[in-house]
């Protein structure tokens, strides 16, 4: 009997990933090790496969103390925190699990940013305090429909997101390398700042990497301005953190909605003294249906890899 190829799982999988990964595989829990330097040390020579999520990935120090290492499995669309060249350098693949939670992504974006324009939040807890019948109507809020929408980055997610915009009869905009075919009834605005004045809300749906770190700086926040909405289910790094914050606690900005934040999940308490941004836990892909799909191609991944076929999904 073959022995099982053996894995290193860098984070927590739900039961119904688990039970078939552990069935395929021998998976060393390297996130349940209390000493990880001790752990990669010790299993590190024996593994061909790293198993990860997308915000977690895998550093270079994890890739060398591993030097049998054949390939990296993503569960995420994101595999930013993966050391490519370090995999380059090895020929080691990588594979991550994109179009299956694009559609949940883009719901997400859209709900943020109408709970946001409309005061959903605040105005569920309106009702429930009793302020409705103490002090009568809600203040009132902002209309969505037939306002400008600007979206940077279109991608798989970037792509669902404009075409949801449709709906509300809004005025489309996108920046990506080069215009698309499929986007012809928008209009292509190359540079984020110009992307930014001629939208009333910014959508950041691009994939980070060296290039777009902070490309969602303070002159991008400054055009978008006191009266825009600034919506990021990208990463955080597409964003400099500390000029949103300033812009949003100056009234430079007027709102944000975020459901990805700098070393989250701990993210700058400035953050949650604004009442002028919607916090969300990095739930973009978070339905039973998307996450299950996720897991399943993560594991096709692997399985492909080990049989010596054409990779599903690859990256690298």
């Amino acid at each position: 009997m073959m022995s099982k190829p053996e894995i290193l799982q860098v984070g927590f999988y739900p039961e119904w990933d688990q039970v078939p990964l552990d069935a395929a595989f021998t998976m060393h829990r390297y996130f349940e090790a209390a000493d990880k330097p001790a752990f990669l040390a010790e299993v590190g020579a024996q593994i061909t496969g790293i198993a990860t999520r997308g915000e977690l990935g895998a550093n270079r120090a994890m890739i060398e103390a591993c030097p049998n290492l054949k390939i990296i499995s993503v569960y995420g669309v994101g595999y930013d925190s993966v050391d490519l060249a370090a995999c380059r350098e090895r020929g080691i693949r990588v594979t991550n699990t994109p179009d299956v939670l694009t559609e949940d992504v883009a719901d997400l974006g859209v709900a943020m940013m109408l709970a946001q324009s409309r005061g959903m939040i605040g105005a569920s807890a309106w009702v429930r305090d009793g302020s409705w019948a103490a002090k009568g109507l809600y203040p009132l809020q902002h209309r969505v429909w037939g306002r400008r929408a600007g979206v940077l980055g279109l991608g798989r997610i970037g792509l669902a997101v404009a075409k949801r915009l449709e709906g509300f009869g809004m005025q489309i905009s996108y920046s990506a390398r080069a215009a698309k075919p499929e986007a012809s009834n928008w209009a292509f605005v190359p540079d984020p700042v110009a992307l930014a004045q001629a939208s009333d809300f910014l959508f950041v749906t691009l994939a980070a990497s060296a290039e777009t770190r902070h490309i969602v700086n303070g002159a991008v926040i400054a055009a978008l301005g006191p009266a825009g909405m600034l919506i990021n289910i990208s990463r955080a790094a597409n964003i400099d953190e500390e000029a949103l914050l300033r812009a949003l606690e100056s009234g430079g900005l007027g709102a944000a909605a975020l459901d990805v934040f700098e070393g989250e999940p701990a993210l700058n308490p400035r953050f949650v003294a604004l009442d002028n941004v919607l916090l969300q836990p990095h739930h973009g892909s978070g339905t039973y249906e998307t996450r299950k799909a996720m897991g399943s191609l993560l594991r096709e991944n692997l399985l492909a890899h080990f049989a010596g076929q054409p990779l599903p999904t690859a990256v690298l």
